[in-house]
């Protein structure tokens, strides 16, 4: 603790496994207040092994990391399967002192790694040497801070994870838990939400440990409420339109495969792949939709109609780019059980932002009712019922103005001028056309052609594609930067920017990211715990207005071992 005052104090913080730094700039914004007693929060360093995170926590906190592997010689060993190079060396307690600044911290954070711990791995390999090594680097890095700070012991240590770990990881936890209740601590467990804890426009469920050293903190007790979880909209209304180069690389869309980007428009917003199962497949294909394409760019460029509407007038030029020459078919092959294709409505929380955010393994695309276009291209990407009215007529040349007929052809008999001046006539690519004349149409002659150059992409070809989907809304997945502001690492309105070039490390590093405005939620209540036991006081009962309910009785109620099973 530094006194500034009296009155202030400075709380500092440290923090382990410390990632790209969303615990500690969250640590950071926090500001604790006790009576007359006012606290702010210092981050004096983070530890993590990966250099690019370490960069990352240096442009988000301002305070510099340090790169530092906390596995033992055994740990590394099972974890990479082979012998560590002859630089390397097991870190000690002199690293954490000088990764810390050579300053004691009153709070130590630390999120690590889970994977070991996550639903998304098996049980089988969850108990392979490789992860339990890495669930064993936990246990490893609290016993160093343990050790680092023995003769003044830190005020409180925070351990947050997934949820899994109070049951697949108890053997862990209790090893944990005894070896800080042998440092003089008291440790309770819980669960929250970050969602609740930050007002995130995410459900994120997580574990949390609190150790408090119980000669250094006496226990108190307040009643916090919750706060409500926002919709995805709140968050993303804020943003430029994907894509927008205003907003940097990491709001770039991803590049999907052509089959997928056709799956996600069929699935109803707020439901999952098993929202396929409602079309209805003949022969292998969908029976009720198909592509069609369309003509001027006053009449829907790229648009695509629905299976049961009309198409436009076929024209010599009917291409997807100059018209509604497209149609949502039906007859793609639906999508394996094993793969969720979930779509979240506008107003609804995003799920968890994790590492491994692909649109084939969630509910991780978004139907985002703001790409509407302009009303001359009110076609794009529409599919008209052979039921349904026809559009507004026009006297522009059109194509939304002819209809998918299901009836048979009407016969014409030898004479008849439909029949020998070739109305609607389509010339194949290697033929002659007739005579150009002034009156040349689409309608009143052989003035269409068979184009080949605008083939559909393959099923697996990989492209970015604006489809609006039956509910008028483009379903598409969060872009890197969505998933940063979702997270609260960055304002909606900011250009969000990591280390790197590469989606899938940032978006790793987001999804192990501690969403700062909940890390900001905790650290007051740590604060004002700390502010309440420096001012003398040993009990204190309260109905005072703050955040985070579970994590207060966690830090305050002096039992000798809550265990959460």
């Amino acid at each position: 603790m530094i006194r500034t005052s009296d009155l202030h104090h400075v709380i500092r913080h440290a923090h382990l496994f410390c990632g790209l730094g969303g615990g500690a700039k969250g640590f950071n914004a926090a500001k604790a207040r006790h009576g007359s007693l006012k606290a702010e929060f210092e981050c004096i360093g983070g530890v993590d092994v990966d250099a690019a995170a370490i960069r990352d926590f240096e442009r988000l906190t301002g305070v510099p990391g340090t790169v530092l592997d906390l596995f033992d010689r055994a740990q590394y060993r099972d974890f990479h399967g082979t012998e560590p190079p002859e630089e390397w060396r097991e870190a000690g307690v002199a690293d954490l002192h000088r990764a810390f600044g050579h300053k004691r911290p009153q709070v130590l954070f630390l999120s690590a790694p889970c994977k070991g711990f996550s639903g998304l791995l098996s049980e089988t390999v969850s108990l392979t040497s490789k992860y339990q090594a890495l669930n064993r680097l936990t246990l490893r890095g609290i016993w160093l801070a343990l050790e680092a700070y023995a003769d003044d012991p830190i005020e409180f240590i925070l351990f947050e994870n997934v949820p899994r770990i109070a049951t697949r990881g108890r053997h862990l936890l209790d090893q944990i838990t005894g070896l800080l209740r042998a440092y003089g601590y008291a440790v309770a467990e819980t669960t929250h939400d970050c969602g609740e804890l930050g007002a995130l426009s995410q459900s994120r469920k997580r574990y949390l440990l609190v150790a408090r050293h119980a000669e250094k903190v006496r226990p108190f007790l307040w009643e916090p409420p919750k706060r409500r979880i926002g919709g995805v909209g709140d968050v993303l209304g804020r943003m430029p339109l994907p894509g927008d180069e205003r907003a940097g690389p990491m709001h770039r869309v991803p590049r999907l495969q052509w089959q997928t980007w056709v799956r996600l428009a069929l699935v109803e917003a707020g439901k999952d792949w098993r929202s396929l199962n409602r079309l209805a497949i003949e022969d292998g294909v969908l029976r009720d939709y198909a592509l069609i394409a369309e003509t001027e760019w006053r009449s829907g460029p790229l648009g695509v109609l629905r299976w049961q509407d009309p198409s436009g007038v076929v024209a010599g030029r009917s291409g997807a780019g100059n018209g509604a020459f497209s149609v949502a078919d039906p007859r793609v092959a639906g999508h394996e059980r094993s793969v969720q294709h979930g779509v979240r409505r506008w107003n609804d929380p995003a799920p968890v932002v994790t590492g491994k955010m692909l649109v084939g393994g969630g509910p991780h695309a978004v139907a985002d009712p703001r790409h509407q276009g302009p009303a001359k291209q009110s076609n794009e990407f529409r599919v008209v019922p052979w039921a349904n009215a026809s559009r507004c007529v026009t006297g522009a040349h059109g194509t939304g103005q002819c209809i998918a007929d299901p009836r048979p052809g009407l016969r014409r008999e030898t004479g008849d001028h439909y029949l020998t001046a070739g109305h609607y006539g389509v010339v194949p690519w290697s033929g002659p056309s007739g005579a150009v004349s002034a009156a040349a149409g689409h309608d009143n002659g052989r003035w269409a052609v068979a184009d080949p150059r605008e083939a559909l992409p393959a099923a697996t070809d990989k492209l970015v594609a604006v489809i609006r989907a039956e509910d008028g809304t483009w379903h598409r997945p969060f872009t890197t930067a969505e998933l940063a502001a979702l997270q609260s690492l960055f304002d909606p309105e900011e250009r969000a920017e990591l280390d790197g070039l590469s989606d899938s490390a940032w978006r790793e590093r987001i999804g192990n990211a501690v969403p700062p405005a909940a890390a900001q939620a905790i650290a007051e209540t740590m604060g004002r715990t700390l502010l309440a036991a420096w001012s003398g006081e040993s009990f204190m009962l309260s109905a005072e207005p703050i955040w985070v309910q579970p994590i207060a009785v966690a830090a305050s109620v002096d039992v000798p071992f809550l265990q959460l099973r």
